[in-house]
């Protein structure tokens, strides 16, 4: 049932429901069986594990990355519960209804796999201060769930040397997290009010300022210290243009103090995968096409478009082509059955 499911997601343009895939396999399967298949024990990140690993075994390498980030599965219609609530999407400067889901994603070359996800649920109601309202909040961190996500993909012993994530999970803790407790490297970058010191001295003697206010050419490294991070970084500071023409600075700090200016910033670059993931998730493994109720039923259907997006990138291994061409020949196979259809029903030219 995984296979026919993840099969229905994959060539899935519209809602994907249990009525709608049985329609689709003329009834052999009941839509009973496919909510069943719902509706049985959570499927779990180490379910996702057993699923990915020997495509994980087959790509790896030392030099890979894991790269960690959050996402929304939205959800407007849905009634709220532990797992369907309010989340902040800093993508949209605004609060949304859905699944908030993180995923420890591994990219080597080409090729890119979640390894471990992990679900937000809000389990905690409290009263808001302010509002007088009851709400939910998450017994965890996201910064917890991160570091989770990390010990997870160490102890899969999937190989990887460098730990990539975006400004909201750059905390000192992650940072020692990553480089005493795993022995990886990171790259990640700063907000412009991080506090630095220029070098040693000035660490001994407390002197840190604003990374924004560091005197510092564009297209350079530097070794600093950040303040609570016990151990020197390698920062750059990337200049580039915005889609609005508008001049951006991004500072990047790495724990590897033998980058290159290049090095730094190329390697930085391969965190785009999960934006690509993301992306894919929603458009071609129908991740927001399920009208699923019940946590269990949520939850369900969020690994098994997981487990489809592994799928799609297996294809993308074997004949050479992305998520998107694939999909977009499934959608011509489908336009030219129907087209052929239509000529069935209605055999007769219109007159001139």
């Amino acid at each position: 049932m995984v296979d026919i499911y993840t099969d229905y997601l994959i060539c899935s343009f519209g809602q994907a429901s249990a009525t709608g895939l049985a329609r689709l396999l003329d009834h052999q399967i009941s839509h009973d069986a496919v909510t069943r298949f719902l509706s049985t024990a959570p499927q779990t990140s180490a379910n996702l594990w057993r699923v990915v690993k020997p495509l994980v075994r087959a790509v790896e390498r030392e030099e890979g990355v894991l790269i960690i980030d959050d996402s929304i599965e939205e959800k407007p219609s849905t009634d709220e519960n532990e797992l369907v609530s309010w989340h902040y999407d800093h993508s949209q400067d605004r609060t949304v209804k859905g699944i908030n889901f993180l995923t420890a994603l591994y990219h080597a070359g080409e090729v890119s796999l979640p390894v471990a996800f992990d679900l937000v649920t809000k389990t905690v109601a409290y009263t808001d201060a302010k509002t007088k309202k009851m709400k939910r909040k998450s017994a965890l961190t996201k910064n917890e769930r991160y570091r989770m996500l990390l010990r997870v993909a160490v102890h899969n012993q999937v190989r990887f040397k460098y730990v990539l994530n975006d400004v909201w999970f750059a905390s000192s803790e992650n940072m020692k997290f990553v480089k005493h407790q795993l022995d990886k490297e990171f790259v990640m970058p700063l907000k412009e009010n991080r506090k630095v010191a220029a070098g040693g001295d000035e660490k001994k003697r407390g002197q840190y300022v604003a990374v924004s206010q560091l005197a510092m050419e564009a297209a350079t490294t530097r070794q600093i210290w950040l303040e609570a991070v016990d151990f020197p970084l390698l920062l750059t500071k990337e200049v580039f243009t915005n889609e609005d023409s508008g001049v951006g600075v991004r500072d990047l700090v790495s724990s590897d103090l033998t980058h290159s200016f290049d090095q730094q910033t190329k390697l930085y670059q391969k965190r785009w995968s999960i934006e690509v993931y993301h992306k894919s998730l929603k458009q071609n493994a129908s991740l927001e096409k399920s009208p699923t109720r019940t946590t269990t039923t949520q939850r369900n259907h969020l690994f098994a478009s997981l487990c489809a997006y592994v799928k799609l990138e297996a294809l993308k291994i074997k004949a050479g082509v992305g998520h998107f061409t694939i999909k977009s020949k499934i959608y011509l196979s489908a336009l030219k059955a129907a087209y052929a259809e239509v000529v069935k029903l209605n055999p007769q030219p219109l007159a001139a």
